[in-house]
């Protein structure tokens, strides 16, 4: 068969697979306990499988509406509401999608054109970017500092030009496992003040904060609120990463916008998984119980890490750790989290990848949404480098 000669351009250029895959890929061959990507190994609530079986055998099996099952965006105003004191209308307001990285590409490709600046806070989540460059826009980077992940705000202000057009946040932060704090939020409320610029407000670890620290939700506040598009996730929420179920919540002139692409791009998200959750979410203590859920399998982790060479900084929220390798080697850290697996048996995730310039503060991440016999095993290994 003769070889395809035409020449092909790319969007995106630079962008090669994800290291989520490469470092899962790796586990698999070698048969390593998988700390790497950023999902649960162990089952749902039952009782919320037998809810989306329900909904099948009731004929909830075509199209659900474009903006999402009217009960469900009823649910999410509500627990919105309670939680953060912020009502956004479900007819208007409020869209369900397929995951909120879906809900993030579709808010950048509506408002995100040739040349528009988008800060961008580094260490970052990697879908960030390449909606952004494969809309044309231009990513501008604030790098957190490698002590304890905070802004510089004075930095973050410098960033700002005619060009900027968006702002991208996310907290709990992931991979860092800091959280905003209320002085942060309204940091960024006087750094945004008397222009138009748009947020992303990823929240998709919401309820998932330790030591008694809150969530400071965007929605909370007004001169925050009004600019910005808050998104969710149900996967990480739930332990249903697979079914790939988010939303995001927004003032009803940008969410507008928002699903004239929204609607052309993937048109609505599972039906049958929305009318079960609108059920489930009746119940608030299965999302409000989560902080010491994870809180007892984040303390598992560090405590089987105790007597280890890792230096560690308790992750503020996220089902994330971060752990300082400098005491065992100099390696850089994508070389250190390829050896962990081939010779250990263990996978992480480096984080230079999500740095400006590739940054390496010799940190590697890890999962601890894992069966505590996981975390248990795991940190047998980890304690013996």
């Amino acid at each position: 068969m003769p070889k395809y000669k035409h020449n092909i351009f790319s969007k995106l250029p630079n962008v090669r697979t994800t290291i989520f895959t490469t470092m899962g890929q790796l586990a698999q061959k070698h048969s390593a306990i998988n700390l790497s990507q950023g999902f649960p190994n162990f089952e749902p609530d039952p009782s919320l499988i037998d809810l989306v079986t329900q909904a099948m055998k009731q004929g909830h099996n075509q199209y659900a509406p474009m903006a999402g099952v009217m009960e469900l965006r009823e649910m999410i105003s509500e627990k919105i509401e309670q939680l953060y004191g912020r009502h956004y209308h479900p007819e208007s307001e409020i869209t369900v999608t397929i995951g909120a990285t879906q809900a993030i590409f579709t808010i950048i490709t509506a408002f995100i054109g040739s040349g528009d600046e988008v800060i961008v806070i580094k260490p970052a989540y990697d879908c960030y970017e390449p909606a952004i460059e494969v809309n044309g826009g231009i990513p501008v980077f604030v790098q957190l500092n490698n002590t304890d992940f905070k802004i510089d705000w004075e930095v973050f202000r410098s960033k700002i030009t005619p060009r900027t057009k968006m702002v991208i946040i996310n907290t709990p932060h992931n991979p860092s496992g800091t959280i905003f704090t209320k002085e942060d939020m309204l940091e960024l409320l006087r750094s945004l003040e008397n222009t138009d610029i748009i947020i992303i407000s990823d929240e998709v670890y919401e309820h998932i904060t330790f030591d008694g620290h809150g969530h400071e939700s965007a929605s909370k506040y007004d001169g925050l609120a009004s600019r910005t598009f808050v998104c969710g996730s149900f996967g990480k929420t739930f332990h249903i990463t697979g079914w790939k179920m988010g939303y995001c919540a927004g003032p009803a002139q940008l969410m507008h916008e928002f699903r004239k692409t929204h609607q052309f791009n993937v048109f609505s998200a599972d039906h049958a998984v929305q009318k079960a959750l609108a059920t489930y979410l009746k119940e608030p203590q299965h999302y409000l119980g989560l902080n010491q859920f994870y809180q007892e399998k984040r303390d598992l982790f560090l405590d089987g890490l105790s007597t280890s060479r890792f230096k560690i900084k308790p992750s503020q929220g996220t089902y994330f750790q971060l752990v300082d390798y400098s005491d065992i080697t100099q390696e850089p850290d994508k070389v250190f989290a390829e050896r962990l697996v081939t010779e250990h048996r263990i996978a992480s995730i480096p984080i230079s990848g999500f740095n400006t310039k590739g940054i390496d503060n010799h940190l590697i991440r890890f999962c601890f949404a894992k069966t505590n016999e996981t975390l248990e095993k795991a940190t047998e290994i980890l304690r013996k480098l």
